[in-house]
């Protein structure tokens, strides 16, 4: 099953549109997109195939991991996972 993983880091300095556009560059190829411009902090949402919520967010979090060391961002603290199933988003009735 695919799942869409958002993942969140923040830190102790504004991230920069540079360091955001390295971070959508590393995240295309897992169908990302990266936020982060002008704030403490970077982030996320990657697709990642799993059967299970809890093995998705364990690989987003590898992913996430991965992409930040490719771009050359700061190691800042992961602060939040979260993690939906492409069924589950695309009916509004699932309740995660």
């Amino acid at each position: 099953m695919r799942w869409s993983v958002s993942v969140h880091a923040e830190g102790d300095r504004t991230i920069t549109h540079d360091e955001v556009l390295r971070l959508a560059d590393a995240v295309a190829v897992h169908q990302g997109v990266a936020s982060g411009i002008g704030t403490p902090g970077y982030g996320a949402q990657i697709v990642v195939d799993a059967d299970t919520e809890p093995e998705a967010v364990g690989r987003g979090r590898v992913v996430f991991a991965e992409v930040v060391e490719e771009a050359g961002l700061p190691g800042f603290p992961i602060v939040r996972v979260d993690a939906i199933s492409e069924e589950a988003d695309a009916d509004p009735d699932v309740v995660p």
